[in-house]
């Protein structure tokens, strides 16, 4: 909690100068370097802790899942509403592109109005999403208390940073989870980074991609308590297999199809179903990791925050990698900034980008999923030797107790 309450109002601050145009134009670049790696590096240190909060708001593994699926849903629900805010308000500031990368007869004043106009929509977004972000830190830091396990408060082993580091990194099941993780999660960014571009250029939706992209994630925000009920009923490794791979379809009938709205449409909703999948169900697999780790080491504990902080490291991993690709291969097939239109190997990439690569790494994904051994069964084992664990602890508590009474009698 320390974290999350002084990380809040610097995240805060750096988020709101990232959309702040300075007067100087020399070092206007070190300025939005500096901003977006503060602000980057202030949220993981709120996302980390807040992550790891769902080993200590519970010890049921059903309660886990279900903190899981409510957080995820709102995780979800806060996407859509960033993208609602930002989108309208920016969409109403007229921003216009150019027809012409080396024309030079841009009339000077409107572009400078226009610009103006955008720089004071991205300031008030920024202002309605940073009173957002202040309310529901303030729900998080006054709604919810820490619980420990009974073992824990006894007389345990603290492990040191990096000893704790190896040992977690050694934890077989974790890092078959986290690779699986890794190759899906950068599928799903190369989507989610170049879909406004590929609706612009390649499909030619220009004013559409907002709506597109809401309609992926309130598509996600409805089906997530969907998958929660599948995967308690089917179980986590059935629930991954079929709701990750059902992007492939949806993903090569973009790639096929002409420009068509409704279609368009129609598989945006049908993507938002696998995006609530990607987003639920590795963060859902992940307490389940936790616990296999504390049978194999049952002395050793305040692990969480490693398991939980390299989960979010290699999120941010390939959020870096997806952005390096795109960018990259945009730049090589020559992107035109703000063009009114594109070269065709520009719209060639961008449609490679959002289909066939997310496509490649998803079945990549799903192989190394398949290496991932704890099932069901497992699950079960696991919780059974769990409790006997903690009602070993609570009787060796109580006994302790009894004794020094006794002893303060005597």
């Amino acid at each position: 909690m320390p974290w999350i309450t002084f990380s809040t109002p610097l995240a805060i601050i750096a988020y709101f100068l990232i959309w702040f145009v300075p007067d100087f134009h020399q070092g206007q670049t070190l300025w939005y370097l500096l901003f977006y790696c503060l602000f980057e590096t202030l949220v993981t240190c709120f996302h980390v802790p807040y992550s790891a909060l769902t080993m200590f708001i519970s010890t049921e593994q059903s309660e886990r899942d279900s903190a899981t699926a409510y957080r995820m849903t709102v995780e979800v629900l806060g996407t859509v509403l960033g993208t609602a805010i930002q989108g309208q308000i920016v969409g109403q500031a007229d921003s216009p592109c150019i027809p012409d990368a080396n024309a030079s007869t841009v009339n000077r004043t409107q572009s400078s109005t226009s610009i103006k106009e955008t720089q004071n929509a991205y300031l008030l977004a920024a202002g309605v999403i940073a009173s957002i972000y202040v309310i529901c830190a303030v729900i998080l830091i006054l709604g919810v208390r820490e619980q420990r396990e009974s073992y824990e408060t006894q007389q345990t082993k603290q492990m040191p940073f990096f000893r704790g580091l190896r040992l977690v990194m050694s934890h077989g099941p974790y890092i078959k989870l986290i690779a699986g993780f890794l190759f899906t999660s950068l599928a799903f960014m190369l989507v989610e980074g170049n879909f406004a571009l590929f609706c612009t250029y390649t499909l030619g939706f220009r004013n559409e991609f907002q709506n597109l992209l809401l309609a992926i994630m309130f598509s996600a925000t409805v089906t997530i308590p969907i998958w929660q009920w599948f995967l308690t009923r089917f179980g986590k490794k059935t629930a991954v297999y079929i709701g990750i791979s059902s992007a492939v379809p949806f993903l090569i009938l973009v790639a096929l199809m002409e420009s068509n709205l409704i279609v368009t449409y129609v598989v945006a909703v049908a993507a938002g179903i696998s995006v609530a999948a990607a987003f639920l169900l590795p963060w859902s697999m992940l307490p389940d990791v936790i616990d296999d780790f504390h049978l194999k080491q049952p002395h050793i504990h305040g692990t969480e925050p490693i398991f939980f902080s390299f989960y979010v490291f290699f999120t941010k991993f390939a959020s870096g990698v997806s952005l390096g690709i795109s960018t990259l291969s945009l730049d090589f097939t020559g992107y035109q900034t703000r063009g009114c239109s594109q070269p065709a190997r520009v719209k060639f990439t961008l449609k490679m980008l959002v289909t066939m690569a997310p496509i490649v790494l998803i079945l990549i994904g799903l192989l190394l999923f398949k290496l991932y051994p704890i099932d069901e069964e497992k699950r079960r084992q696991n919780k059974k030797a769990l409790q006997a664990l903690r009602e070993e602890a609570s009787s060796s508590g109580c006994s302790d107790t009894d004794s020094t009474e006794l002893a303060s009698i005597l």
